[in-house]
């Protein structure tokens, strides 16, 4: 069993916003496997399914970006989960050019309190997680606003792409090839390869 996280925050305010890149990318790939995340379970909306021959559990945790870990730990240990081998995380990455991706088998939270958290919880570093940039911030821009925001046109269909791909990065992680996945998908500006 894998339990796949995508973090975000709840509520029609937050819908798209950059910090929400982990929401929209866990809901791509519940579509693509035919997996509803609606049901209410140890502070998340969760789905079941199969994907690559693995049972899978899809999360967004509802407890606001900076408690994700409250979620993601107590489904860890309820099921008894590895985090090295068994917790995968989207989540978005404002240092990360917007359309590429980072994968890390594990490391620092770089910044981001949603990870942080997840960490806390945990009580190791080492899970996966899969970093979809959103676009740095303007120089003596607010971080909070930033994150917060929408992207635009043309930034938008750069994250939809590397989203997809991030999907992609997760089914071959599911299916055991972690390695493979971050050799084929953290090239610099593998949205143009």
């Amino acid at each position: 069993m894998i339990l796949i996280a995508g973090l975000g925050n709840p509520g029609t305010k937050y819908e798209h916003t950059r910090h929400n890149a982990g929401f929209d990318t866990i809901d791509r790939l519940a579509a693509r496997h035919g997996i509803v995340i609606e049901r209410p379970d140890r502070k998340a909306l969760r789905g079941d399914g199969v994907i690559e021959g693995q049972k899978v559990i899809l999360i967004k945790p509802q407890t606001f970006m900076n408690l994700s870990g409250e979620s993601v730990g107590d489904f860890a240990n309820f099921y008894k989960l590895d985090p090295a081998t068994q917790v995968v995380v989207f989540s978005d990455d404002v240092d990360l050019d917007c359309g590429n991706l980072r994968i890390r088998k594990k490391g620092s939270a770089g910044g981001h309190n949603g990870l942080k958290n997840i960490i806390e919880h945990l009580g190791t570093d080492k899970f996966i997680r899969i970093r979809i940039g959103t676009g740095h911030m303007l120089p003596h821009g607010d971080m909070i606003s930033h994150v917060l925001g929408r992207l635009d046109q043309s930034d938008q269909k750069l994250f939809d792409e590397a989203s997809k791909r991030a999907c992609d990065a997760c089914e071959m992680i599911i299916a055991g090839d972690i390695d493979g996945a971050m050799n084929k998908f953290n090239q610099k500006n593998s949205h143009n390869k």
